[in-house]
């Protein structure tokens, strides 16, 4: 019987770019996997469901309260429609068409209205909320995101992302000071964060996570928050959140993971740079190549090589290179945001030992080819 590979002329792939949503994003553990093939196979009142384990994950976290969504982009959308529609049952049916006056307006960091993928723009606009951007590009305070606040302000929103610029940037905590202030809510969107209580703690009214990343899970989302606001998040089940749903196996799969990813030993920054020290030594011999450590931009306890292309030496740009390593029998994916330096960085987490062996291998026959 032939593989999955081969029957749809896949290719393998070796992802040294993180959990990213173009590679499926992570590999959930067996547990994981069996509680989803469980949920498959049941039948469940799914409001009962879906407000049952959303307590359960409340209590494990020590939040007011929680639901399951679909992804993380999801629950932006979702979160945005549930702070303007609230409990307005004509709004939460015609969301887009009605011309009824209530705030819709939500106020972003300029530096952060980015593109994770799709637009963080077009999740508020599906939520029938209007960006209004604070700030600038490079900069964003307190004061400058207060003096954007109206009367049609319905929330504000945060993104902690490795997207996000990060210099000069007010803090979650900062942002919840504002939000308190002028008595708005607080949407922080932390979808890749591993902490998933650290921005409630701050004073977020809810807090947005990507179910199948930190967390490793299937794919899913998870909001959390006071319990007023993820009641109005539940209510969108019958509004924007219908086109959003998620099936009974992620609810469950998310759920188990959630509670495995509270207990189980997190590789740390130090291990993963023992892990990667005799790859970056392998790259270092290589002529036309540079690696060396470096750590998450986002401040995450998080270690990745960073690899130099001499691209004069090798006679090839970097993004030739990277487009030439995913053509292989095996695609070999990096974080490409600094190709433009002739840098890319390496995240291991995902990675094997012998899977590092094949990509400095795959590097070597490929500069050294003129």
């Amino acid at each position: 019987m032939p593989s999955i590979y081969e029957k749809y002329n896949l290719r393998k792939v070796i992802n040294a770019s993180g959990r990213m949503t173009i590679l499926g994003v992570s590999t959930p553990k067996p547990e994981v996997a069996d509680e989803v093939l469980f949920g498959l196979n049941q039948y469940f009142e799914m409001k009962d469901l879906v407000k049952k384990t959303g307590a359960y994950i409340a209590k494990l976290l020590g939040v007011d309260d929680a639901i399951v969504v679909s992804c993380a982009s999801a629950g932006i959308a979702q979160s945005v429609a549930a702070v303007i529609v609230k409990d307005d049952s004509d709004l939460l049916l015609n969301l887009h068409s009605s011309d009824k006056q209530v705030p819709r307006e939500i106020v972003i960091p300029k530096g952060h209205n980015v593109n994770f993928g799709a637009p963080v723009e077009t999740m508020v606009t599906l939520g029938g909320g209007k960006v209004v951007e604070a700030g600038f590009a490079n900069e964003c305070s307190a004061t400058q995101l207060a003096a954007k606040v109206t009367p049609q302000t319905a929330a504000i929103l945060y993104i902690k992302s490795h997207h996000s610029v990060q210099k000069s940037m007010l803090t979650v905590a900062d942002a919840a000071a504002v939000a308190k202030a002028y008595d708005l809510p607080l949407i922080v969107d932390a979808a890749a964060e591993e902490d998933l209580t650290a921005y409630y703690n701050m004073g977020a009214d809810l807090v947005i996570y990507s179910g199948a990343k930190a967390i490793e899970g299937p794919t899913s989302g998870l909001v959390l928050g006071k319990k007023q606001y993820i009641e109005w998040v539940r209510l969108q089940g019958n509004g924007i959140g219908r086109a959003m749903k998620v099936g009974k196996e992620g609810i469950l799969g998310l759920t188990l993971a959630i509670e495995l990813y509270l207990t189980a030993k997190k590789e740390t920054g130090q291990e993963m740079v023992e892990k990667m020290t005799p790859f970056i030594n392998d790259l270092n011999a290589i002529a036309g190549i540079s690696a060396k450590v470096v750590w998450d931009a986002a401040g995450r306890d998080i270690a990745r090589a960073e690899i130099t292309f001499d691209e004069q030496a090798i006679g090839k740009n970097t993004f030739e290179i990277m487009k030439l390593l995913k053509q292989g029998d095996t695609a070999i994916y990096f974080r490409e945001y600094k190709a433009n330096e002739g840098k890319v960085e390496a995240d291991v987490r995902s990675v094997s030992a012998p899977q590092l062996d094949v990509i400095s291998a795959a590097i070597r026959q490929l500069v050294s080819a003129k």
